[in-house]
């Protein structure tokens, strides 16, 4: 009886329409970001590019670091005709989807080893728009939820993230082996197109959620000034800053060159599909899974701590991978691993996140924050290829573990700062 309360109670928030919808929001987030980054790393390994080159490639994925620069347009700006029809949110996103579409079709034309700069210019668009689409979604889920769910809501969008992910990493591997990559990028382009429909089935969040527009001049001062200044408010916002950075930072490096790594060491394209990317999947859900838990039960901060400790030691797992070779048992006893704790950290972060917007400029203050983390996994993870290259696949997978160590040690500072504070409850954001 108690399981069945139980199953009841979790179905009860999960089948809620806008949960739902919200999963396919995150897919739709989720697809484009490995088509400019391990995916396409593939696509130039195979053409012949240098491992230097790739991680360079990497720089392709600014945008998703200065989103927060134009994201207050989507908190102000209106689109003749569409915003009328279909709401703000919602006429931002039809936008975005169908730039992201034709930006994907226009790579696919191309060939990388003729062309490598139209490559890296039409890579970098489809980083700009997928960034675009990232702030209005983002904003969309944290004001169409109530505070209660945005538990559930941040489960259901790395959920349907990771989908999106397996899609444009499995998918387009599979796709690889049978039919050109020009082509695997036009079925990219149509699947993008196919977001279109998912929009017109979201309600849009209540007009009143919108600040009234400021004069042109006025505009880009204060709408970035305003959640700024909300996130300076707490007086530990330095080391907010640097637990955001510093968090997922190992995670980053890791994903940038884990594919050149696993074809280096002889798997096939089919066999990182059906290991490091479904089975992978699969075991970075159950990660999820278990950090909802962790949260509920310990507070966000502890098990952000706790997630990110059993994190370093899993990405160790790496180094073994690298000394055993080519080995598909020990291939899938790395990726569960790392992926069920990449996974908890993952999800961990995104509820932490979601949890500091407040206030009318959603989407300014969740790209502002969000880009924190993509700045350490574009600007950062741009060497990568080079650290690889220098030091070796065993010593770089140690650096992976200890770079994210920083955050870690902040947040048990953190954690003894608000322990010595007792009386003091819900002031801060990093109140556990």
């Amino acid at each position: 009886m108690l399981m069945i309360n139980w199953i009841s109670q979790i179905a009860g928030v999960y089948a809620n329409k806008q949960i739902l919808l919200i999963s396919f929001l995150g897919f739709m987030s989720g697809l484009p970001l490995l088509l400019t980054s391990s995916t396409l790393s593939v696509w130039l390994s195979e053409e012949g590019v240098t491992k230097a080159t790739i991680g360079a490639f990497g720089l392709v994925a600014l945008p998703y670091t200065f989103k927060f620069l134009w994201a207050p347009f989507f908190d102000y700006i209106k689109i003749p005709f569409l915003t009328k029809l279909l709401g703000r949110r919602r006429s931002f996103m039809m936008l975005m989807q169908i730039l992201l579409a034709a930006s994907l079709l226009a790579l696919g034309f191309i060939n990388p080893r003729a062309y490598p700069f139209l490559v890296a210019l039409f890579a970098l668009c489809v980083s700009f728009f997928s960034a675009s689409q990232d702030i209005i979604i983002d904003a969309y889920r944290v004001e169409i939820l109530h505070e209660k769910n945005y538990g559930a809501g941040a489960a259901s969008v790395v959920f349907g993230y990771r989908i999106g992910m397996l899609v444009a990493g499995a998918g387009a591997l599979y796709l690889a082996e049978v039919v050109s990559w020009n082509s695997v990028y036009f079925t990219m382009a149509f699947l993008v197109l196919l977001g279109m429909i998912i929009c017109l089935f979201c309600d849009e969040p209540a007009q009143n959620l919108y600040p009234q527009a400021p004069s042109t001049n006025s505009l880009m001062r204060k709408s970035l000034r305003a959640p700024l200044f909300e996130f300076i408010k707490n007086k530990h916002w330095i080391a907010v800053f640097l637990v955001i950075l510093f968090y997922k930072l190992g995670d980053a490096f890791l994903t940038s060159m884990s594919n050149v790594f696993f074809l280096e060491s002889g798997f096939s394209k089919v066999e990182i599909a059906n290991v490091a990317k479904v089975f992978g999947l699969i075991s970075t859900l159950a990660g999820g899974f278990i950090a909802g838990i962790m949260s509920s039960r310990l507070g966000i901060m502890r098990s952000m701590l706790m997630c990110g400790v059993i994190h370093i030691v899993a990405n160790f797992i790496f180094v073994i991978q690298a000394y055993v070779g080519y080995s598909v048992p020990m291939l899938i006893c790395t990726i569960a691993i790392e992926n069920v704790t990449s996974g908890m950290t993952g999800v961990a972060l995104v509820a932490y996140i979601s949890s500091l917007c407040r206030g009318a400029n959603t989407a300014t203050q969740y790209a502002l924050l969000s880009s924190i983390i993509a700045f350490g996994r574009t600007v950062l993870t741009s060497f990568s290829g080079l650290i690889a290259t220098n030091l070796g696949w065993s010593l770089y997978f140690v650096f992976t573990s200890l770079i994210a160590l920083p955050a870690l040690i902040i947040l048990f500072w953190l954690l003894r700062s608000e322990e010595q504070r007792p009386q003091q409850k819900n002031l801060d954001p990093v109140q556990a």
